[in-house]
């Protein structure tokens, strides 16, 4: 039995018109979402003004207990402000005395590397390229006479 492959389906490329259908699609959905939500949000805080106009006591006591929340609300975000301070100051120490003294270390090894490259560049490389073009040109120059070399 033939081993048969169907051939597989080519999907064309979204065209320009399919993007920009796709995006006025995408922005109405996000309209009717914000409208809806913004309803809803209406909605609850006028259910709120009408329940707390109805009983003044009961108002009292739900602004007191808002009022100790937001206290406590507030000095749990002191408590974090106090610990970021304290992040923000091992940061820099870290910064200060450990991090700057290893870029020094290797700007030190940087230059070294630099000196230590010119001084071979200068001693090694360019007497071996000389002597290399010395070798060529005496080939040269024995070839040009006609020595023939051994085999």
């Amino acid at each position: 039995m033939p081993d048969t492959q169907l051939p597989t389906p080519i999907t064309p490329l979204p065209t320009s018109q399919d993007v920009d259908k796709e995006t006025e699609r995408r922005n109405r959905q996000l309209t009717i979402t914000l409208t809806i939500a913004v309803i809803v949000f209406v909605g609850l805080i006028a259910l709120a003004v009408y329940g707390l106009t109805r009983n003044a006591s009961l108002t009292e006591n739900i602004r007191d207990i808002f009022i100790i929340f937001m206290a406590l609300e507030s000095l749990v975000i002191g408590a974090a402000l106090v610990v970021l301070i304290v992040q923000i100051a091992s940061l820099i120490n870290l910064l200060n005395n450990e991090i700057k003294p290893i870029l020094d270390a290797t700007n030190e090894t940087i230059a070294t590397l630099r000196g230590t490259t010119q001084f071979l560049s200068e001693n090694l490389v360019e007497p071996v390229i000389k002597l290399n073009s010395y070798m060529a040109g005496f080939q040269k120059m024995i070839d040009m006479i006609g020595i023939k070399k051994k085999k």
